[in-house]
């Protein structure tokens, strides 16, 4: 170990370098892996669901990807590790070392993470068979790239969760981006022409999201005068120029693609003006490695400790009013994105079944932009900066994540929406988008979580498994356990609630007498926990709260207490409103069920047929005469 100490470089500008160029290794290569498993999933037909000759093919390139990945991944580790502890890399390789990076420091967790997932996507990626193997893959790619993202220098920078979140944005539709073209060379020209159409779109929304998140990012990192005359912020303009060429190359490909017939394209042009573009994304990933290797410029000195910055993300906010609830926001830029996106494809179905002359309730189109308005004012808005400093404003914010805003998304009915707008297979052996979210919804997967009772427990039993161990005081002292908390109400909430009184197609039919009880057992665990909340002698942020030092609250048990009694009053009401909907659902269901009887008897007695009601009497007289 002594002479490997000696024999390597220190950590210094070696080291440093050393460390960009496994990170640009890492980023290049896990978006390879991407874009194969894009281009397996969504891009190539499918066989009724299983996976074509092509997009097996590449699957060894997921797999070869995913192995440089674990080596660059392995050595952004050891170099991070290495800089960090200022030491020379021999000293770093000390498995002791190395275990309390990875399991007690939260970026070695986060890079550890990353580890894991590439290597996960390397033993196993060669096992799928189906589409949906290749989703899964997908996403867990996708992850294993972000993952380290929310410890990046990105989290130092004053707007906490916009500058995280965009970053988030941005990578995740940069690889789309660019995976897909680096796909899309790798096709032969026959399975390119069957491609490039459905990649043509998803790369003009993967666009869109990387100029509009890169811009949100530099604004966040250079938002004061003196950072513009910086190397990094030239970089970032050299690199933003670089977009803009690649979208004009991509608008060559549109335009091209819209002119002419396929018959009539050279492909062999094509395959150069992508290799052009890819050449040009390669030289972009670098310098955005190289910007994720460097610190962001300072404003000036470095300033004094702040408690609310360091373990909220954001200033102390003054003391609540009227106005101040309603017209404060700190931007969560992941929240928002996702919000974008579902707005935009929710707006787009609707001008799609608009064109085609099909009738679109306006009612659930409100709902849906309810229930999206409310998950923005729950974490971006006045109770989502109020939230991180006071349990009673965290519980009102838990209330609309939870129940009411998905209420007005259930009610909005997007998945019947996406039946009825998404695209079908371009052939009749393929299952396309619809039929893989068809054969999901029939899952058995899907059967188990829209379960009553299943719903119920994730819906009013995660309550206890939150609040009453220490996973909550944890959670919220992450940006990323507070995302994920976010995240987990409002899909808990759409599960529940899509249960008891979605319109959406439901893998099971649920009595509505079942749905009626689930609601009252609802109502009466919401019940139990929030009093043993208001009862309890003990605080469950353990010690969150109490190292932001809040000037406006003064007791903190006494603020708990307040926020129990503020989640019974919320959580009750719109449980009541689901229960007047069910039964509303239910005199409605009976009336068609009336009329189809009706309507059967009548058809039934023009045909000199017997109806089931006459079938019926005439069967209790039988039994009377048997008697």
């Amino acid at each position: 170990m002594m002479f490997l100490a000696a024999s390597l470089p220190t950590s210094g500008p070696v080291v440093s370098a050393l460390s960009t160029v496994s990170k640009f290794l890492g980023i290049s290569a896990s978006i390879a892996a991407v874009g194969s498993l894009l281009a397996a999933a969504f891009l190539l037909e499918d066989e009724k669901g299983k996976l074509s000759a092509s997009a097996l093919r590449l699957r060894t390139v997921a797999t070869w990807s995913s192995g440089l990945w674990i080596i660059a991944a392995t050595g952004n580790i050891i170099f991070t590790l290495a800089n960090i502890l200022a030491s020379p890399l021999g000293a770093v390789f000390d498995f002791n070392t190395i275990k309390s990076f990875v399991t007690q420091i939260t970026l070695g967790q986060y890079q550890f993470f990353q580890l894991t997932a590439a290597t996960f996507v390397c033993l196993f990626v060669s096992r799928i068979h189906k589409v949906g193997g290749a989703i899964w893959f997908l996403a867990i790619t996708t992850l294993g790239i972000i993952a380290p993202l929310f410890q990046s220098h990105s989290a130092t920078s004053g707007s906490h969760a916009l500058a995280i979140g965009s970053l988030c944005i941005h990578v995740m539709a940069l690889s789309l981006w660019v995976g897909g073209i680096f796909a899309l060379a790798l096709l032969d020209p026959k399975e390119r022409a069957i491609a490039v159409p459905r990649f043509s779109s998803l790369a003009l929304w993967a666009v869109i999201a990387v100029v509009v998140s890169g811009s949100a990012n530099a604004w966040a990192r250079l938002n004061f005068a003196s950072a513009w005359h910086s190397s990094y912020a030239i970089v970032i303009i050299v690199k933003g120029v670089l977009t803009i060429g690649l979208i004009v190359i991509g608008y060559m490909h549109r335009k091209n693609l819209a002119s002419k017939k396929f018959s009539e394209i050279n492909w062999n042009k094509f395959y150069q003006l992508i290799m052009v573009e890819l050449s040009i994304m390669i030289f972009a990933l670098a310098l955005g490695t190289w910007l994720a290797s460097n610190k962001p410029p300072s404003p000036g000195a470095d300033p004094k400790f702040n408690a609310a910055i360091t373990v909220a993300g954001l200033p102390m906010p003054q003391q609540p009013t009227l106005s101040r609830i309603l017209f404060s926001w700190n931007p969560d830029a992941l929240f928002i994105g996702f919000l974008i996106l579902a707005v935009a494809l929710y707006v787009r179905g609707v001008v799609i079944l608009r064109r085609r002359g099909d009738r679109w309730h306006v009612g659930r189109t409100v709902a849906f932009a309810f229930g999206i308005a409310g998950i923005d004012f729950a974490t971006s808005g006045g109770f989502g900066v109020y939230a991180h400093f006071a349990f009673s404003y965290h519980m009102i914010s838990h209330m609309i994540l939870g129940m009411i805003a998905p209420i007005g998304l259930v009610l909005g009915a997007p998945i019947t929406l996406a039946l009825r707008t998404l695209p079908q297979g371009r052939t009749e052996a393929e299952r396309g988008v619809r039929g893989t979210l068809i054969s999901a919804l029939h899952s058995r997967l899907a059967g188990f979580w829209v379960n009553p009772v299943v719903a119920l427990l994730i819906f009013d039993g995660s309550l206890f498994g939150l609040y009453f161990t220490s996973l909550f005081g944890g959670m919220m002292q992450s940006h990323t356990g507070h995302f994920l908390m976010n995240v987990h109400f409002v899909l808990a909430g759409f599960l529940f609630f899509h249960v008891i009184i979605g319109i959406d197609p439901n893998p099971k039919r649920v009595p509505f007498l079942a749905r009626i009880v689930v609601l009252f057992a609802a109502m009466s665990i919401h019940a139990f926990f929030s009093v043993a909340l208001m009862s309890s002698t003990a605080l469950v942020d353990h010690g969150y709260f109490a190292q932001l030092h809040t000037p406006w609250v003064s007791d903190l048990l006494v603020d708990q207490h307040t926020g129990g009694a503020l989640g019974w009053a919320m959580g009750e009401i719109p449980i009541l409103i689901a229960l007047i909907a069910t039964f509303i659902q239910w005199v409605r269901d009976d009336k068609r069920e009336t009329k189809r009887i009706d309507r059967s008897a009548e058809r039934l007695a023009a045909m000199g047929q017997p109806d089931e009601l006459a079938e019926y009497n005439a069967y209790l007289a039988t039994l009377t005469q048997k008697d």
